[in-house]
């Protein structure tokens, strides 16, 4: 069972979060990290919903992965801040055995956009990222100084996406994917699903190839 925790961001909301922790002897280096952001259905304060997708859904149903699973909650009615994750991740990495080289952030939906935000402002913090039917705003990549927008062209991304999604549009992914090729990163790539509506990331979580993908990467 995921581990409840909360942090107290200045001038920011207090945001709460789950930490699920390995099992087994810590590497050297120190575990990777994985943020998972979720959907605007599991906005709140019940932990209980952290566990309705994603990984943790995985991780109760009896799979193990080797890496720490960091799950925040956002508040009812917000929506994902770059600045709190952002704060967040400072605090993982200081105050667990991260290794700072491999964290990595996939989310869904609400958590697709904070995903593409987060990357788009801070790209040298992520090892790779999997953004799972969402989109973003172009100004936030473009507005990066140049050692951000180098370390944009050589971030891995995979992103994810059905066809038939009629709450985000797959044309949202794709602007996404064109902005962050236009930029030069030859590291993206997208997988669509074809015929599939919003829930484009049960599939996309449940092969394990992704994680897979996501573990071979580091800064």
């Amino acid at each position: 069972m995921a581990t409840p925790h909360r942090i107290d961001l200045i001038r920011e909301e207090t945001l709460h979060y789950l930490l699920e922790l390995p099992a087994g002897e810590k590497p050297d280096a120190g575990w990777p990290l994985l943020l998972f952001l979720h959907g605007a259905g599991e906005r709140g304060s019940d932990f209980e919903l952290l566990y309705k997708h994603g990984p943790l859904r995985l991780v109760r149903e009896g799979r193990k992965f080797p890496f720490i699973i960091a799950a925040p909650q956002c508040p009812a009615g917000n929506r994902w801040r770059v600045g709190s994750l952002i704060r967040l991740v400072d605090a993982l990495v200081a105050e667990n055995p991260v290794d700072s080289r491999r964290v990595y952030v996939s989310g869904i939906s609400m958590g697709g956009f904070g995903t593409w935000d987060l990357i788009s402002e801070h790209p040298e913090r992520f090892a790779a990222a999997v953004p799972i039917c969402g989109g973003g705003e172009f100004i936030r990549a473009h507005l990066q100084s140049e050692e951000k927008r180098e370390a944009l062209k050589t971030l891995p991304i995979w992103a994810f996406h059905g066809d038939a999604d009629p709450i985000v549009p797959l044309s949202e992914t794709e602007r996404m994917v064109g902005l962050f090729r236009h930029l030069g990163n030859e590291q993206i790539k997208t997988t669509v699903y074809p015929g599939v509506g919003h829930d484009s990331w049960t599939e996309t979580y449940a092969s394990g190839e992704v994680f897979e993908w996501l573990l071979k990467h580091r800064r």
